[in-house]
């Protein structure tokens, strides 16, 4: 079984698709249940079967945005 880090960590999580392709989950994790983890990123609370998954690991937060240049 895969380890998770703990919930409020932001993690990515590798994980098939039903059709056999993987793909990534990145964000914060918010529940690890014993048939699924949740994930709240970019598109939204993700609900990943634990069968699924790949891999998961902690990552660091996401870098600050960029100041925009000022446009002439």
């Amino acid at each position: 079984m895969i380890p998770f880090p703990a919930p409020g960590t932001r993690v990515v999580v590798r994980y098939l698709l039903p059709d056999g392709r993987a793909t990534d989950a990145l964000g914060e994790l918010v529940s690890v249940e014993p048939d699924v983890i949740v994930v709240d990123g970019k598109r939204g609370l993700e609900r990943i079967g634990r069968t699924a998954v790949i891999a998961a690991k902690a990552v660091p937060p996401p870098p600050e945005p960029r100041p925009r240049r000022p446009t002439a």
